[in-house]
C-alpha cells in the first residue's frame, strides 16, 4: 500500500515539490553561510519524494541554542511561505476521502517545513 501512495504521491506533484526543495537547496548553498539550510531542504526534498512509509521525529541528540536560531532564521528565509504552501495543499486533499492520507503527509510536511533543524526522517517499520 505504502508503494501506491508513493507512486500516487509522485504522479500528483511530488516530484515537482521534491524538485523545488532540490532547486532552494542548491540556491541556499551558493553561500558559505547557506550550507546548513541547503543540507535541511535536500534532507526535505528526499522525504516529499518518497514520504509513505517513513515519519519525522524529534532527534534527542539534537537539542540547544543552535538549532534554535537556525529554526528561526531558516522561518524568515522562506520557512513560513512553504509552511502555508503545504498547510493550503492539505486543506484541499481533506475535500476528498481519497485524498485525506496524502493531507496527512502535507501537514507532516507543514511541520517539517517549518523548523526542520533537530528534527530526523525515520523509516517506518514492517511492510
Amino acid at each position: 500500500m505504502k508503494l501506491l501512495g508513493n507512486v500516487l504521491w509522485l504522479l500528483f506533484g511530488g516530484l515537482e515539490a521534491a524538485c523545488g526543495y532540490f532547486v532552494a537547496g542548491l540556491g541556499m548553498m551558493l553561500t558559505i553561510v547557506g550550507i546548513p539550510f541547503g543540507i535541511q531542504a535536500f534532507k526535505i526534498g528526499v522525504y516529499v519524494l518518497w514520504p509513505f512509509g517513513q515519519h519525522v521525529e524529534y532527534d534527542a541528540e539534537a537539542h540547544g541554542c543552535l538549532h534554535t536560531l537556525m529554526n528561526i532564521i531558516w522561518f524568515f528565509i522562506g520557512g513560513i511561505w512553504i509552511w502555508l504552501t503545504h498547510i493550503g495543499f492539505g486543506i484541499l486533499l481533506f475535500i476528498t476521502i481519497i485524498g485525506i492520507p496524502f493531507a496527512r503527509k502535507q501537514f507532516e510536511l507543514a511541520g517539517l517545513a517549518l523548523h526542520p533543524f533537530g528534527r530526523r526522517v525515520v523509516m517506518d517499520e514492517g511492510f
